[in-house]
């Protein structure tokens, strides 16, 4: 008989043992506002991992989900629906892509823009033309093909043969790019900043060579956006603060704003090798998730929002700096708009999960990317307030670790 107050020993007694969850069980959002079980209160600096881009139960949103929810939830790909086709639309009408392929979750995307990749190398050049590059410390999502592709071998180790022709090399390393691309390689697959990788920002140079090499031996270059997409680095997309246009991208999290959804964006003449029945997905596009989509999507795409996040991110990163030097505690902080990341000094190397555990204990949810980097991917809506307010609370909790001598 189950529980009719579920609590967190619950999940240790019924759910997988892959992930670790904290002690809490949040039961209540509102903007950057979260209340678990016992009414406690605290800020999240964390956002679902850059997913709620607009917080908790945005009321715009809310009523997308409503409101769709009441029409129409779901209908088999033997047909399309008219969320579907409006955020195709205001997806093409608003980047550099003329068709969309939805999903479900990064994974899923990033999954179907290698499996374009490989397709559309075979159509027009050949089955030899297969090669996969990523960089080392990437991430792209779950599924084994993406898991592959991603640069973390913890990840993708222990599940027997891997997908072949994937090579990984180090993240800006040019000359290595140089050695290793050639006319066998398919596509070359980047973050344009690393976020589960430690929040590391691509450089503009590497780019640009990037693209060139890409152009020369006719490789797809494909930006996973997942992290950096919707609003998250100031501009809709990275890319459009880059000096380069990705040929697919892939896009997640922020923007469902906490609904699962997934798109691959592409142009017309790569889209062509999709054809029909070459992949699917039963879930993807379907019009819940693409209602709420379009909602984030048209709330996130504004002046004041972007405007928002330059300030925001500005005034953290300045605050980040300032406990680093109080504590002597980050060698770096760095990340692009409100995606960002403190690199502990090498006094403090691996302790970064420590620091967000004793943020919790005094009310902020934060996040790490490793051992040695502590994130911060808040809702675009927060306020300077609110971010003074989980300055303080990072304070205090780094002073508390010093205390007990970080045990």
């Amino acid at each position: 008989m189950t529980n009719v107050h579920p609590v967190r020993a619950d999940f240790d007694k019924y759910q997988a043992p892959n992930y670790a969850p904290a002690q809490i069980v949040p039961v209540r959002g509102e903007g950057l506002k979260v209340w678990d079980q016992q009414g406690n209160e605290y800020l999240d600096l964390a956002g679902g991992i850059a997913v709620n881009c607009l917080g908790h139960c945005h009321p715009t949103v809310t009523k997308a989900l409503h409101e769709q929810g009441d029409k129409l939830w779901h209908v088999a790909n033997v047909m399309t629906n008219e969320p579907a086709l409006m955020l195709a639309k205001e997806l093409v009408d608003n980047t550099f892509a003329e068709k969309v392929f939805f999903a479900n979750s990064g994974a899923e995307a990033n999954e179907a823009a290698f499996k374009l990749a490989r397709r559309y190398a075979k159509d027009h050049f050949g089955e030899h033309k297969d090669q996969i590059i990523a960089f080392n410390q990437g991430f792209h999502g779950r599924t084994f093909f993406t898991v592959t592709v991603g640069g973390q071998a913890a990840y993708s180790d222990g599940f027997g043969p891997k997908p072949q022709s994937v090579e990984h090399i180090d993240f800006n390393d040019i000359t290595a790019l140089e050695q290793l691309i050639s006319d066998n390689t398919c596509a070359v697959v980047v973050e344009p900043i690393q976020g589960e990788g430690g929040v590391i920002s691509a450089h503009d140079d590497f780019l640009v060579k990037l693209r060139q090499l890409c152009d020369k031996h006719n490789a797809l270059l494909v930006f996973d956006e997942v992290q950096t997409g919707m609003g998250r680095t100031g501009s809709l997309y990275a890319y459009m603060q880059t000096p380069v246009v990705p040929d697919i991208l892939t896009s997640a999290k922020s923007l469902g704003g906490g609904f699962p959804v997934a798109a691959m964006l592409t142009t017309d003449k790569i889209a062509q090798s999709l054809v029909i029945g070459s992949h699917g997905s039963t879930y993807g596009g379907n019009p819940l998730a693409c209602a709420v989509a379009l909602a984030v999507l048209k709330e996130v795409n504004k002046p004041e929002t972007y405007a928002n996040v330059a300030a925001r991110s500005e005034q953290l990163k300045q605050g980040l700096l300032a406990l680093g030097k109080k504590y002597d505690l980050f060698a770096d902080v760095r990340g692009k708009g409100l995606l960002i990341g403190a690199q502990l000094s090498s006094n403090y190397q691996g302790k970064a999960k420590m620091i967000l555990n004793a943020a919790l204990e005094q009310g902020l949810m934060i996040l790490v990317a490793g051992t040695s980097v502590v994130r911060f991917t808040p809702a675009y809506i927060i306020t300077a307030e609110q971010v003074e307010l989980a300055l303080n609370k990072l304070d205090a909790a780094i002073a508390q670790l010093m205390v007990s001598n970080w045990e």
